[in-house]
């Protein structure tokens, strides 16, 4: 992972950790399992402890899929709404989750709900991860339309991340579904429009764009492995990067 954000931080690491809603849910069919929010905070926490400073953008679908409520007949802004609403619930799990495990954590939203975490604001995401806190920013980019994937990646070049990474639950980027293609064949790097022209479902063509324009690489890898977002955070070779670099 030798590329950087616009403005690497200096001295350290800065990583911002995509989680999708379903990651939250564990074996069940909807909602949150504590037992994984546990899971994931002390992996979380124990990578904090060594200096890495980490943000975390977190998706609602456990709860709620505003696309999948719209093509039910659900207006697509509404439906959009509820599900940031769905996002805020998971980061105060898992602010529960990391602050129980003695990791200080700020719950920074798109959308004022002020009772009960901040509002989004750069200068002052970048300070609370300068003073050792994890960020956890929910409610996406704040607007309709915008998949989670999409506010990972504008976050992260707002806050000069040297990486995305995207916590799923395959292994990396696969040229097929390997659910439906038993001989597909996983990525270990791929460049960001041979993603686009191939039209790999790994994120949304706004989010790899975005990604692009700003060469902020991405590497997807599978949470499910015990211990993996520790190793993703550290830096060590896992999953499928995606970046500006050779296919191979």
């Amino acid at each position: 992972m030798g590329e950087a954000a616009s403005a690497p931080v200096e001295g350290g690491r800065r990583v911002l950790l995509k989680l999708s809603g379903e990651a939250l849910m564990g074996e069940h069919d909807y909602g949150i399992d504590p037992a994984v929010v546990r899971g994931i905070a002390a992996q979380v926490s124990a990578t904090s402890a060594e200096g890495i400073q980490i943000a975390i953008v977190v998706g609602g679908g456990n709860i709620f899929r505003g696309l999948a409520a719209s093509a039910r007949g659900m207006d697509r802004a509404t439906a959009d709404y509820v599900g940031m609403l769905a996002t805020a619930m998971n980061g105060l799990a898992l602010q529960d989750a990391l602050e129980q495990a003695d990791t200080p954590t700020r719950v920074m939203s798109a959308i004022a709900m002020n009772e009960i975490c901040e509002p989004y604001i750069r200068r002052r995401a970048i300070r609370h991860l300068e003073k050792g806190r994890v960020v956890v920013l929910v409610a996406g980019t704040g607007n309709p339309y915008f998949t989670t994937d999409t506010a990972a990646t504008l976050r992260a070049v707002e806050i000069h991340a040297q990486v995305i990474l995207k916590a799923t639950r395959v292994d990396g980027v696969y040229d097929a579904d390997p659910e439906k293609y038993p001989d597909a064949q996983r990525y270990s790097r791929i460049g960001y429009t041979e993603l686009l022209s191939n039209r790999l479902q790994a994120l949304d063509a706004t989010a790899v764009s975005l990604a692009m324009d700003n060469e902020m690489p991405i590497v997807v890898f599978d949470m499910t492995v015990e211990g993996n977002i520790t190793r993703a955070v550290r830096g060590e070779p896992i999953g499928t990067l995606i970046s500006g670099g050779p296919t191979s």
